[in-house]
């Protein structure tokens, strides 16, 4: 009694295509959770009055928005937009 060896089926290309937009779905809805998070976390950090921690905070989501853009999660634009929005409220916030 030989073993059976299982037999690959083949999947049609829009399956395949499925499969795969699912899988980058899911990373994608993740990463703009963590995206998420760090401008939550900017705006409370704004709130409490420390200028470094906010300037830390800011540099975080700087980093986030622009590793976005080169994924392809997020437009130039939206990056640039919010990007200047939040640092015009660390500099509203923290005169210097």
């Amino acid at each position: 009694m030989a073993e059976e060896k299982k037999q690959k089926t083949k999947r049609p290309t829009a399956q395949k295509r499925d499969i795969r937009n699912s899988k980058r779905r899911d990373i994608n809805r993740a990463f703009k959770s963590e995206v998420r998070t760090a401008v939550r976390t900017l705006e409370s950090n704004l709130g409490k009055g420390d200028k470094a921690v906010a300037m830390g905070s800011l540099n975080d989501v700087y980093g986030l928005m622009d590793k976005g853009v080169k994924r392809g999660i997020f437009k130039q634009n939206k990056a640039n937009r919010t990007k200047a929005r939040y640092a015009l409220r660390l500099q509203r916030t923290f005169p210097s």
